[in-house]
């Protein structure tokens, strides 16, 4: 599946690195770029919930992951076609749909291994091949830019990382279509939802309200004159290589000590937001560095957070419904961001730096109340 996230990650983080520009092409403002990414976000999170209940009712959590990778994928070429700003944003909202509708069942599938390899270690493993993709796709489409290609034929070139994420998936379900086999004790422990559960989830909603989308920072950088159009992929190519660094980093760390690891990455990452909005290039590569790290504190230690705390019978639910509410903070968060862009960047640090930090006492809350054996062993 790390194998198959290379490939899709290169498709969709390729799109995404040159959305923001794009879109700008097509007219948009600050705030529509902003306010579409937030609200492909928002779905691509809060689908997640009716996704894993769907997976956990019938059992069939292999075609449910079948057709979000061909939505999540197939999505992202067809941006070569689409001459419009609608059009341009209703791909962006399908290529996160499809994504919401296969996330929870790759996630619940690759928790059947935890017991054995380490819950941080797994989803560490697994978020960095994701984000060796996220670096090759943003790669090639700034060698694209700097080529003086269009932004329809980066799009189109796509379809080739997106066909061969759809290979590799064929490969693993004829391979090893039934990933419970993998399971040498019992990796979902609780015996329902807690409010360990739901603490870590408005915590996790808080932090994503101050992450700020990239579309919304490449927009800035390019309008600022900080980078030209075909150094913004590259600038998300260096934050997302610092991200998987950071994740198998602190996925070791997490199996070792826990929750300190969760805060060192929170804390980091809150940090990034003056240096991209008042720095100039050097600062401003800082900045999305930190950005990376705090990609690699929700894409890894959020899920090894939420994999200790999972019910029994609903390990897809939990999945879901926990990235449901990841996604409304990160829907409010960006709204709110876009609207203030325009009128205070001093505010948009304000609130992104302030959103994130405010996630602390709960994790700290979080962890009080978790039962030993929800604990990291």
């Amino acid at each position: 599946m790390g194998i198959v996230n290379l490939f899709a990650d290169a498709t969709y983080e390729g799109g995404g690195s040159i959305n923001g520009p794009f879109l700008a092409t097509l007219g948009a403002s600050a705030a529509a770029i902003s306010i579409v990414a937030g609200v492909g976000e928002f779905l691509g999170y809060a689908l997640r919930s009716a996704s894993g209940f769907v997976s956990d009712r019938t059992g069939k959590y292999w075609l449910v992951t079948f057709i979000g990778y061909a939505i999540n994928l197939l999505a992202v070429p067809a941006l070569a076609l689409a001459g419009s700003f609608p059009l341009a944003a209703a791909c962006i909202l399908a290529e996160r749909v499809g994504r919401a509708l296969r996330k929870p069942t790759v996630e619940s599938m690759l928790s059947y291994t935890t017991d054995t390899l380490g819950t941080g270690w797994v989803y560490a493993l697994n978020s960095a091949l994701d984000e060796t993709g996220s670096t090759l796709g943003p790669l090639l489409m700034a060698f694209v830019l700097s080529k003086h290609g269009s932004y329809a034929l980066a799009y189109a070139l796509l379809l080739v990382p997106a066909l061969l994420a759809l290979a590799s998936l064929t490969a693993a379900r004829v391979v090893f279509p039934l990933p419970s086999d993998f399971e040498r004790g019992r990796t979902a422990r609780a015996k329902g939802f807690t409010s360990a559960y739901f603490l870590n989830m408005v915590a996790a909603a808080l932090f994503a309200a101050g992450l700020v989308s990239f579309e919304l920072l490449s927009f800035h950088l390019v309008r600022q004159r900080i980078f030209s159009e075909a150094w913004i992929p590259i600038v998300l190519a260096i934050s997302t290589v610092v991200g998987i660094v950071a994740s198998l980093v602190f996925g070791r760390l997490y199996d070792r000590v826990g929750l300190p690891v969760v805060l060192v990455g929170v804390v980091t990452s809150a940090a990034f937001s003056p240096f991209v909005f008042f720095g100039g290039s050097a600062l401003a590569l800082v900045g999305m560095s930190l950005w990376g790290v705090g990609y690699a504190t929700q894409d890894t230690l959020f899920k090894a957070l939420i994999a200790g705390l999972l019910p029994e019978g609903k390990r897809n639910f939990a999945f879901g419904l926990f990235y449901a509410g990841y996604g409304v903070g990160w829907l409010v968060g960006s709204v709110v961001m876009g609207l203030l862009y325009e009128r205070s960047l001093a505010a948009v640090v304000a609130f992104s730096a302030l959103a994130q930090l405010a996630s602390v006492p709960l994790f700290l809350v979080a962890a009080r109340r978790q039962t030993p054996k929800e604990r990291p062993a």
